[in-house]
């Protein structure tokens, strides 16, 4: 046995939300070998989570089985032709993933700066932001099969992605353990800067010809000025997906609030900025008990400090159902829900 099991720990390190929970079990993985043990062990035929930055998870109770934290590291890259293949251990930050993109001079994820979570969960999310989305990028995965013990190679084609989604959130929920992901850039890749607020702050400082290191510090400028550093306001970013709507039924909602955001998608889909839903609601900014919207994104509810997942689960409750009484929209929780 290679691997560590502690038992009864607080989640509370781990959850960038800053709730306090406990784990009967929760094991470290630095190294790919160490999930063989562990299925050979029996470990995955008790309930078990993967965690990774914990930057996309809610604790609302203690986790009543074996919390498997992914953390193992490291990064290469190698030039085939006019491409690029970067491939990242699963427990690698994602934004450290983006600044050694950026630091090597390879474009198509610097739009993506500062994303919070690990390499790992990029996949299962299909994350994505400022008009550049992670299945763009995507060449393939090793993950590994709780279920037959075995490493499985997924290509891009058999992720089913979607937005904010993939078939490890659906088909193949909480049965693969990703360890790691490889990414396809091009040498030629051009320079995305058609979200509104990129042009608004390069224009601000006076850049006409940005480099990718440009767009990648804008992005940053502005993710840190429109959401709470964690490690001083708990929180997990945007805590809703945006909806998506058929255009017939989007139609009668924009006549009759001319205002609001939205952004045309494929096949006459319409993208409705959640924020500005929730915000329209009178969220923005209220408190509700030790739960707080933040101030300057609706999409974010906080953790002050003294807040329950239950309470901030239930908060979110409460804007979901002012969200659909005013709008006809449900939202989705794009945070996981335990």
């Amino acid at each position: 046995m290679i691997y560590d099991i502690q038992h009864n720990i607080s989640l509370k390190p781990y959850n960038t939300f800053g709730v306090q929970a406990n784990c009967q079990q929760f094991v470290n993985v630095e190294k790919e070998n160490q999930l063989a043990d562990l299925y050979h062990a029996g470990v995955f035929s008790q309930p078990f989570f993967v965690l990774g930055g914990g930057s996309n998870v809610l604790f609302t109770k203690d986790y009543q089985g074996v919390i498997v934290r992914i953390a193992n590291k490291g990064i290469t890259h190698f030039l085939e032709g006019n491409n690029i293949f970067i491939t990242a251990k699963g427990g690698e930050v994602w934004n450290d993933l983006v600044w050694y993109c950026v630091d090597h001079g390879f474009a198509g994820v610097e739009n993506m700066a500062l994303i919070p979570g690990t390499v790992g969960a990029s996949p299962v999310q299909n994350i994505g932001a400022y008009g550049t989305e992670l299945m763009d990028i995507f060449y393939v995965c090793e993950a590994f099969d709780t279920l037959s013990g075995k490493f499985k190679t997924f290509r891009k084609e058999d992720c089913a992605f979607t937005y904010r989604d993939s078939i490890f959130k659906s088909e193949y929920r909480g049965r693969f353990i990703i360890t790691s992901v490889t990414y396809k850039l091009s040498l030629h890749a051009k320079i995305n800067t058609t979200y509104g607020a990129i042009n608004a702050e390069l224009n601000r400082r006076g850049i006409h010809k940005p480099t990718i290191k440009d767009v990648a510090e804008v992005v940053s400028i502005i993710r840190v000025d429109k959401l709470p550093d964690p490690s001083r306001v708990g929180n997990a970013g945007s805590f809703f997906k945006n909806p998506i709507l058929n255009g017939k039924l989007f139609t009668p909602i924009k006549e009759a609030y001319p205002d609001i955001v939205f952004y045309p998608v494929a096949d006459e889909k319409i993208k409705v900025a959640a924020g500005w839903l929730i915000e329209s609601c009178g969220w923005r900014g209220k408190t509700d008990g030790n739960v707080v919207v933040w101030k300057n994104q609706a999409l974010v509810i906080t953790n002050p400090g003294n807040a329950t997942g239950m309470e901030i689960y239930t908060t979110s409750s409460r804007i979901m159902n002012d969200v659909s009484k005013k709008f006809g929209i449900q939202l989705e929780r794009e945070v996981n829900i335990l």
